[in-house]
């Protein structure tokens, strides 16, 4: 691992670093916020998941998170959201390809040699984090904006026993119903649906449910509703009564404008799962 860059950020550090990934064959860039308080010890850590065309700066840089952190005590993650180099396949369109991983692990050519970003955000980078810096691993939740939502949830459901609590900005909450997941599943994974159902948040909540809280923010103004499909998601919550907070801001819409807006009441709400 090499650092890119450290700042002195409300108190605490915001870094940027590199390293060689074995899940995406390729190197990788994160971003990390850690309060003044990891000097002293072990911090609780929230991931954020960026959405279609980012890199890890998107949210680092218009989030306004580190304020918000730095408050509470917590730490932020900020990975990329797909494989990155000159050898790893890329496509035209803005919403598959590089910047477009999907939080999938693609079994399809010519994206399985490198995108395999699920288990870079489920297994690899916890782990590279947890060796390298001053992180609870006891204590974890987990957001994120558009697909990084639509990552976020289907991490937390798959893995209820390591995530304290999950939110979401705006997440692509049917995949397997809309364009915005057909594509990319059926490119990623291939043809046979049953494959895409594990990636599906959706599905996932009339299946499985998350036992802890839930947080979802979606703008009414957002010009990508349909293709969101947020009121999938709350059927499934609602048949499956479970709890969840599902606000439709009136006037927002899909940006980092929106995001940042309501980054306050997501980093206090996963603040207080962690301390619980």
């Amino acid at each position: 691992m090499e650092t890119v860059s450290e700042n002195t950020c409300f108190g605490g550090v915001q870094g940027v670093y590199t390293h060689r990934s074995t899940s995406c064959a390729c190197d990788m860039t994160f971003g990390l916020f850690l309060p003044e308080e990891a000097r002293d010890g072990p911090v609780p850590l929230l991931w954020y998941l960026s959405g279609l065309t980012c890199t890890h700066e998107n949210a680092m840089t218009k989030a306004g998170a580190q304020a918000w952190a730095a408050e509470q005590g917590i730490g932020l993650v900020f990975p990329d959201t797909s494989p990155r180099g000159d050898d790893v396949a890329d496509d035209e369109a803005y919403d598959l390809g590089k910047g477009a991983g999907f939080y999938v692990n693609a079994t399809r050519d010519p994206w399985a040699p490198h995108y395999r970003m699920w288990d870079y955000i489920a297994e690899e980078l916890p782990t590279l984090l947890e060796r390298n810096f001053s992180i609870d691993p006891e204590r974890q939740s987990i957001t994120g904006h558009s697909m990084g939502g639509h990552g976020a949830l289907t991490l937390a459901m798959t893995y209820p026993d390591r995530y304290k609590s999950v939110s979401a900005f705006a997440p692509i909450s049917n995949p397997t119903g809309a364009d915005w997941g057909r594509k990319q599943l059926s490119a990623y994974l291939g043809d046979d649906e049953a494959a895409w159902e594990a990636h599906d948040a959706s599905l996932l909540m009339a299946e499985k449910g998350f036992d802890g809280p839930v947080l979802i923010d979606q703008g009414a103004n957002d010009q990508f509703i349909d293709l969101l499909r947020p009121e999938t998601l709350a059927a499934a919550a609602a048949k499956r009564r479970q709890q969840i907070i599902l606000r439709l801001q009136p006037g927002y819409d899909h940006s980092y404008f929106f995001v940042s807006t309501f980054m306050e009441d997501h980093v206090t709400f996963h603040a207080n799962a962690l301390w619980a």
